[in-house]
């Protein structure tokens, strides 16, 4: 099976590449980030900053515009969008098309916020985000990311596959999405009861995840004028209502409480569950659970992974800003959201060249930063009331390790799966601090994401390192060099489960360690963390896009409906609807089949 699958893999890689695809993908950023500097047989490779960063934007002028680094040309757009993660980039590309000017202010070298990825000198494409997908391709798509680019008119090619491996306490399987095969393994690891038990879960869940994309977040937007946008959804969505699923705004665990009963299955969903939102089930929505149903465990459903990796997914956002006339601007640093009167008028913006400048929006200002650094770029008589508004009701996620390597695929026993989850223990919950890792090797499914003969790798402990555990330590200090050593060691224990082999660590040929730290400053996360831990049995919700300050909006995972790919790009979807008129609102529906 394994051949099969590198053999369509390397199949669908030519192909794409005969309709020149691939140029685009393999022309990603090489960026300058913190790295743990470990080169096999070349000892210590030392790379200055200011050489990474010169060919870093060399890399991005050839590819997003010579004049990518400039000072916007647009002196007051109708909207600036700060942050181009992909909420941002979303709400913005959807103006553009809108027919709105729109400039995006990005502080680093290359789009994408936590998406986006960089290429070491050796060849190797390393993404620090997400790394698993479903639902990216298709007009009848209920991903709110894929419904942007279908809006667009924006092709995102994928390879398409079906498999992963988990290696937990009760052993090592692959597993597939889809309704049947999990049935296999349960039987397998848990006899008939499980798999009973199984089945009648999945068609509890059935008409629940019908109802949970009853009401698509593509038509809404926050005004009198979703009565029109999302009224003609209502009849549908009426008819979807049950008692259960009355309680799809509640905590996942008490949904199927009277469901479940067989202990693996409950960790299961909880890991399910901590993969969605940073939380077990006790935390996580219910809705959210049963969107996934709707999109992992249908007959014939598949995973999907973007030619290029996270970056071709950036960049076809890009691209969809860039056709309909926006603008992005790469080493924008914005500094401050001015606010006059109340209103939120523009941002006082230092440029990569050491410039400072102001752009003033017409409309509107959106913030894609988090709603803690969102806060730090107001005037202070602002503070207090946004703060109460996107901050204090709710704590922040942990953060993240992550594991950066490259590896000679000559020295490994036989050819690794894409994707694979460890668990160490069940009985200390999946949230646990370095409890549950996951290993994507992107390039068993596109080959172009490393160099010939070579696999590349990123390990990450997902949303459950504490970022306290860093606070006040110095980056390169010796203690900081030794805890990322020390905590950094399970990430390499659950590489060598992946790749079959002992010494995983022995075998890289270059290897990078990021922190929360890492995350906080090269990403510009405070804490470092995922995203705001809003438990569902608090029966409180993420606000909106609209805030305190009159124009002033905001996008992303510190804004309903929260973390996660399709829940960003739905903020932003909001964030664009919410700027626009009823009749353009209309129009886009009708553009994507709704």
């Amino acid at each position: 099976c394994d051949g099969l699958r590198r053999s369509r893999a390397t199949t669908c890689s030519k192909a794409l590449r005969s309709k020149g695809i691939d140029a685009r993908s393999a022309s990603l950023l090489n960026l300058s980030h913190e790295r743990e500097g470990r080169r096999r047989g070349g000892g210590e490779r030392v790379v200055s900053h200011a050489s990474a960063s010169a060919s870093a934007s060399s890399r991005a002028r050839d590819k997003y515009g010579g004049d990518v680094f400039d000072a916007a040309v647009y002196s007051e757009p109708d909207v600036v969008v700060v942050g181009s993660g992909i909420g941002g980039l979303c709400c913005a590309a959807l103006l553009a098309k809108y027919g709105q000017s729109v400039v995006v202010l990005e502080s680093h070298d290359a789009p994408g916020g936590a998406a986006h990825a960089w290429v070491n000198p050796d060849g190797y494409h390393f993404e620090s985000g997400p790394s698993l997908y479903s639902g990216m391709t298709g007009k009848d798509s209920t991903n709110p990311l894929t419904q942007v680019f279908n809006a667009l008119e924006i092709d995102l090619p994928c390879y398409h596959y079906n498999t992963w491996m988990c290696h937990l306490p009760e052993g090592k399987f692959l597993t597939e999405v889809g309704a049947k095969q999990f049935c296999e393994v349960l039987q397998d690891l848990r006899g008939d009861k499980a798999v009973r038990e199984w089945k009648n879960l999945q068609e509890f869940m059935e008409p629940l995840a019908r109802a949970s994309v009853a009401l698509p977040p593509a038509a809404f937007r926050q005004d009198l004028g979703a009565l029109i946008t999302a009224g003609k959804f209502l009849p549908n969505a009426m008819s979807s209502m049950s008692p259960e699923a009355l309680k799809l705004t509640g905590p996942f665990s008490e949904l199927v409480k009277d469901q479940v009963s067989d202990p693996f299955i409950k960790n299961w969903l909880d890991l399910l569950c901590f993969l969605l939102s940073g939380l077990d089930a006790s935390g996580t929505i219910a809705a959210e659970v049963a969107f996934m149903f709707n999109e992992w465990y249908q007959p014939n459903c598949q995973l999907d992974f973007p030619v290029g990796g996270s970056q071709g997914m950036v960049d076809a956002l890009v691209d969809g800003l860039k056709k309909y006339g926006g603008q992005i601007r790469l080493g924008a640093h914005v500094e401050e959201i001015m606010v006059e009167d109340g209103s939120a008028r523009g941002v006082r913006v230092k440029y990569r060249n050491g410039k400072s400048g102001v752009v003033r929006a017409k409309r509107a200002v959106v913030s894609n930063a988090s709603g803690w650094n969102t806060v730090d770029l107001l005037p202070e008589k602002e503070k207090v009331k946004f703060k109460e508004e996107r901050t204090e009701s709710f704590d922040h996620c942990p953060s993240f390790m992550h594991l950066h390597a490259g590896i000679d695929i000559s020295k490994l026993p036989n050819e690794p799966e894409m994707h694979h989850i460890y668990v160490k223990d069940w009985e200390k919950g999946i949230t646990s601090p370095q409890n549950c890792v996951l290993v994507s090797i992107a390039s068993v499914m596109d080959p172009s994401l490393a160099p010939p003969g070579k696999h590349v790798i990123h390990a990450y402990t997902p949303g459950n390192e504490p970022y306290d555990v860093w606070k006040g330590l110095s980056r390169g200090s010796k203690e900081y060099e030794e805890l990322k050593k020390e905590r950094s060691k399970v990430l390499w224990e659950a590489v060598g489960k992946a790749l079959c082999v002992d010494n995983p660590e022995e075998l890289a040929e270059v290897s990078m360690i990021g922190t929360p730290l890492t995350h906080e400053r090269f990403l510009r996360r405070k804490f470092g963390t995922y995203g705001p831990a809003l438990r569902a049995d608090t029966g409180k919700t993420l606000p909106l896009v609209q805030t305190s300050v009159k124009n002033l909006i905001c996008t992303g995972d510190s804004t309903f409906p929260g973390i996660g790919l399709p829940a960003v790009a739905a903020s932003g979807m909001l964030a664009a609807n919410s700027l626009t008129s009823v009749w353009n609102h209309l129009e886009m529906l009708e553009k994507i089949g709704l």
